[in-house]
């Protein structure tokens, strides 16, 4: 056998040995969760094929042709038995494009599907696509809703000016995709989010209204919009659901994540909050419930974050980065919660409806104020201190 060949058969077996590699939950945790020992999909989990020429003629030492450089923010769904993501892979070229990944069990294992998805253009093509949310509505159709990021022309001068709005696409089947018209909104959409059933038949939208492509400006929080017609998506009237506030984990920027989760007690709601820090910019998650009678009523938000970086999960291309916009609920009860970290890799977490609603429901919420949350604390150390006088 050549050189060339024996390379060959230790990369396959090399990279056979990741996409095989089991994963363990961490032992120690909050109770809320389970994070796991091992990030799921990685830029080194794309298949081979994507980044090697196998012709060694045209390529005689084996170099990687194609570079790729993260996987993350991945759209989730229940499918045909498999837990499915459709990942946002990025090049070494910094071009994002979505690609289909499938895990047996939800935590390991997972293996992406022989090639990227085609996605059509709109009208006036995207320089950059990315973050899809993944929504199996009750109207029968698959819908992707992501980001569809153009250069600013208003800006000729300025090769960092961006414009973002919500492109929209759907499927049967995760492989062929109608694309629909982007979303007309007076504001930039970077971060929207469909929710799974019609609103007084009419189709409902998360938002995240903002004034430029990274400053939120004017824009208050979650927003939420009614939708006559999907083919012909616009914003019209949109309102606050979710405020932002002063000095919170939310204070620059928050929005939606995947869409929300039904339970017998409300909506769950899986959510990003942005703070400035001194190294830039901190994406935590955080969770709410919304009524089920009225999704954009909070009957319940626990103070603070639900889930942050943390040890190798804060380094990274944007380091100190949590971000979701994808989580599955079997019919069992359990989530899997998948999350990125600082935009290089993809995790999950594990958790059950039971301890997420219990998490939302009995957790306090944010008092606003530092004398609020001592008093929150003191409370709790009183219930304990009379629990431990009754033990």
């Amino acid at each position: 056998m050549s050189e060339f060949k024996n390379k060959v058969t230790d990369l396959r077996k090399h990279h056979e040995e990741l996409l095989n590699r089991k994963n363990e939950p961490l032992a120690w945790g909050n109770g809320i969760y389970e994070k796991y020992k091992n990030p799921i999909i990685t830029a080194e989990h794309t298949p081979l094929e994507w980044r090697y020429d196998f012709n060694e003629q045209d390529n005689p030492y084996l170099m990687q042709r194609i570079m790729m450089n993260a996987t993350l923010n991945a759209g989730a769904i229940k499918w045909q038995g498999k837990y499915v993501l459709v990942v946002r892979v990025e090049g070494a070229d910094r071009k994002s494009f979505f690609a289909v990944a499938e895990s047996p069990n939800g935590v390991d294992n997972f293996r992406f599907w022989p090639e990227p998805i085609t996605m059509p253009d709109d009208v006036i093509p995207a320089t950059n696509i990315y973050d899809m949310r993944l929504t199996a509505h009750e109207d029968g159709w698959i819908y992707g809703v992501f980001c569809a990021e153009r250069h600013d022309d208003t800006c000729p001068g300025d090769l960092s000016a961006a414009t973002a709005t919500a492109g929209i696409a759907r499927t049967r089947d995760l492989k062929t995709w109608e694309r629909l018209p982007d979303l007309k909104s007076k504001s930039q959409q970077r971060n929207v989010v469909l929710h799974p059933e019609f609103v007084g038949g009419k189709y409902a939208f998360y938002t995240r209204p903002q004034d430029g492509f990274i400053d939120a400006g004017s824009g208050g929080g979650i927003g939420w919009a009614l939708v006559d017609d999907i083919t012909h998506a616009e914003v019209v009237d949109e309102k606050i659901i979710n405020a932002r506030h002063y000095h919170t984990i939310m204070e620059v920027k928050n929005g939606e994540g995947p869409h929300p989760i039904k339970t017998p007690q409300g909506w769950l709601h899986l959510a990003h909050g942005v703070r400035g820090c001194a190294s830039g910019l901190r994406y935590v998650l955080y969770m709410y419930m919304t009524a089920l009678d009225d999704p954009t009523r909070v009957i319940a938000q626990p103070g603070g974050y639900f889930l942050v970086p943390e040890g190798g999960e804060y380094i990274g291309d944007v380091m100190n980065v949590a971000f979701s916009n994808g989580w599955i609920a079997d019919e069992d009860g359990h989530v899997f919660i998948y999350y990125a970290s600082s935009d290089t890799r993809l995790h999950v977490a594990t958790s059950t409806i039971d301890r997420l609603v219990d998490y939302c429901m009995n957790t306090p919420q944010d008092g606003l104020t530092t004398t609020a949350s001592v008093e929150t604390i003191k409370r709790l150390i009183e219930k304990n201190r009379s629990t431990n006088k009754e033990l």
